[in-house]
């Protein structure tokens, strides 16, 4: 059975990492982008981060261009804008497709779990436990903290 700990992606600054260091830890994926106007977002994400960060739980950002070129810059442009207008600390991934034949393999099977629909726009989430299995899928509109409940919950009984 495929899990997230089987994926490796490349991170923001080049380095290839294996998605199986998050072992253990809940860990919500997002497709983010930094000129949409669900961007603001990226500040919920950091604090709901910050706040359960201690307790195993982990945001991984991966950028995609792929809906309404919202994501235009680089790598370095990218993790320039999400720190210095968001204060991002969580580990950020180089840009990926998420829907389509190029779709980063991660985002393939996420989808393939929450039941085959396409990532409909920046800022959809994926919350996966411990083990690497999905959870729960979100909307692009559902803001970081409408979720605080079930990231609570998921780490109070051990993932």
């Amino acid at each position: 059975m495929t899990t997230l700990h089987d994926f490796t992606a490349t991170t923001i600054d080049g380095q290839e990492r294996s998605l199986g260091d998050y072992a253990g830890q809940l860990v919500l994926v997002v497709n983010t982008a930094s000129e949409c106007g669900l961007t603001p977002q990226y500040e919920d994400l950091q604090n709901l981060y910050a706040e359960h960060a201690g307790a195993g739980f982990v945001v991984l950002g991966f950028p995609c261009n792929q809906f309404g070129a919202q994501e235009p810059g680089t790598e370095a442009e990218i993790s320039g804008f999400c720190q210095k207008n968001y204060g991002v600390t969580f580990p950020m991934f180089a840009k990926v497709d998420v829907n389509g034949d190029e779709a980063h393999p991660l985002f393939a099977w996420l989808r393939e779990e929450s039941g085959g629909e396409e990532v409909e726009w920046n800022f959809a989430k994926f919350l996966v436990d411990g083990e690497g299995k999905l959870v729960k899928r979100y909307s692009p509109r559902t803001t970081p903290a409408e979720m605080g409940g079930d990231v609570l919950r998921l780490l109070e009984i051990g993932l």
